[in-house]
């Protein structure tokens, strides 16, 4: 059977063609082994921490297998939902229900019939999972509320104890204090980190990809949509299937990927992702009660407040999730010309600290950035990317 472009290069599903096995540069032990090892070892805890858009949940699926594991969102535990229910519900058990019983009167042989309730318990719920050798994965557990990881660490406590297996996956530098600070917890945890994807690693999904689809791609090319994937290798397939669309509305240049097509292919990648509010806010900043703010001349001419000029840092060359604030300074002071004040370092600081405040304060799609100890964390590499290919970083 021929394959198709959209089975081959799968950015939100299983990508069977082109997964691509990476070995932890601590331990040069590839990622499969590492975590097949953990769930193996009865009483532990796996905590699985790694940069969003890494392939962590397709980790799981690698290993763990379609038939084995159920996952659950952090973003599930919002509201009033008990945390056994809603893992017996995601197994397909229902926690709580009615079920009819038909009695025979014995000196009548007349019959009448009568509901009863029934209710899980946590114990029950815990032995099916055994019983069906299933693994819980909780995937972004950073969306669940604070309040509810810290509970949530408590049932995983007394349930790996029984036998219990459970994933917990999370964003570093934020959320997975609940698991690995927790006391109670120490000894009982199998730690991974997931590092960032190396350029020769996602340059490997484009060559595997393209070259299953019959389509020439020269290794500098490879090598330009790896750097512009920002070391996710859902952005890189997501851009791979783009160029692929191009390509085929194009008949004279379906065989060969050209750098000529790149641009269009990111802008046209860009189209889906909804991040035109976050940077419409970031762009606003905090409310500044009727005071006006101060606005830097930039070298294009135009007038800039500090946040806007914070935001167009952001997306300067080279791409990066991670800056330090002298690259952030140096990023500003270059935009703004040179015949105009600079911006103070303590300006940038407190400005820096409020709009992580303010993204926050939002939804989760908002949680695009982490200003921590002098460094500023891009969460989330397709919102950076949206900044420098989908208008984002404009005025």
């Amino acid at each position: 059977m021929e394959l198709r472009a959209e089975d081959v290069f799968r950015p939100g599903a299983f990508p069977e063609y082109t997964y691509i096995s990476r070995k932890s540069a601590i331990s040069n032990l590839p990622y499969e082994f590492r975590l097949s090892q953990a769930i193996r070892v009865s009483g532990f805890l796996t905590s699985l921490v790694g940069p969003s858009k890494m392939g962590k949940t397709i980790l799981c699926e690698k290993v763990v297998g379609f038939d084995r594991i159920v996952e659950i969102s952090g973003a599930d535990f919002n509201g009033d939902m008990e945390f056994w229910r809603l893992v017996a519900a995601k197994a397909g058990l229902a926690y709580k229900g009615q079920f009819s019983t038909e009695h025979i009167i014995t000196n009548t042989q007349d019959k009448y019939g009568k509901k009863e309730e029934y209710a899980l318990t946590k114990d029950k719920v815990i032995d099916y999972y055994n019983r069906n050798n299933l693994i819980l994965v909780i995937d972004d557990f950073h969306y669940a509320p604070e309040e509810k990881r810290r509970l949530i660490a408590q049932q995983l406590k007394d349930a790996i104890r029984r036998g219990f297996k459970a994933i917990v996956v999370s964003l570093p530098h934020r959320s997975d204090e609940a698991i690995r600070q927790n006391a109670d917890l120490s000894g009982r945890l199998s730690l991974i980190n997931i590092e960032a994807w190396k350029v020769e690693d996602l340059k490997e999904i484009a060559k595997i990809g393209f070259a299953k689809l019959n389509i020439h791609i020269e290794d500098k090319v490879a090598q330009m949509i790896a750097v512009e994937s920002l070391s996710s290798p859902q952005l890189m397939q997501y851009i791979c299937l783009n160029i692929c669309t191009i390509l085929e509305m194009d008949s004279s240049r379906q065989d060969n990927v050209r750098a000529e097509v790149l641009e269009t292919a990111y802008r046209f990648t860009t189209a889906n992702f909804e991040y035109g509010d976050v940077v419409a806010l970031m762009k606003k900043g905090p409310n500044t009660r009727g005071k006006n703010r101060n606005q830097f001349v930039a070298k294009d001419g135009n007038e800039y407040d500090l946040y806007e000029l914070i935001v167009k840092s952001i997306a300067e060359n080279p791409p990066m999730m991670k800056l330090d604030f002298d690259t952030i300074r140096k990023r500003i002071n270059e935009l703004i010309a040179d015949t105009c004040k600079k911006p103070t370092q303590q300006a940038i600081k407190e400005s820096l600290a409020k709009l992580q405040e303010l993204l926050h304060e939002r939804e989760d799609i908002f949680k695009v950035l982490d200003w921590k100890e002098g460094i500023l964390y891009i969460l989330d590499p397709l919102f950076l990317f949206y900044l420098r290919w989908g208008g984002g970083s404009e005025a």
